[in-house]
């Protein structure tokens, strides 16, 4: 069992902008948080063709709810969290649940 936070990047004005810096920035300095286990992103597409709610979801996995609130806490947490203002031109949505395997 982990703990994860989800953010969700809603549609950006420019997505190449939003790649490139997200890429070349970001993940690099979101990688630092202290804690974080694995840190996966990845865009999104609706299975039905609708346009989807969200342009890209990043996945950040915490080995439990203390490495979890140790990240948060963390001045690399903080820089990150700033940093999205960078690149994000619309609103983010952010949200930790507990992830348990349950199939193959």
């Amino acid at each position: 069992m982990s703990v994860r936070v989800a953010v969700c990047y809603g549609q950006p004005t420019d997505t190449e902008a939003f790649d490139e810096y997200y890429r070349r920035v970001h993940i690099p300095l979101a990688s630092r948080v202290p804690g974080l286990r694995e840190f996966t992103w990845g865009k999104v597409t609706s299975m039905d063709g609708t346009a989807p709610p969200y342009y890209a979801i990043a996945s950040l996995y915490f080995d439990d709810d203390a490495a979890l609130r140790a990240g948060l806490a963390s001045p690399e947490m903080a820089a990150a969290g700033k940093d999205v203002r960078n690149f994000a031109t619309k609103p983010v949505s952010m949200f930790i649940h507990t992830e348990e395997t349950v199939g193959p």
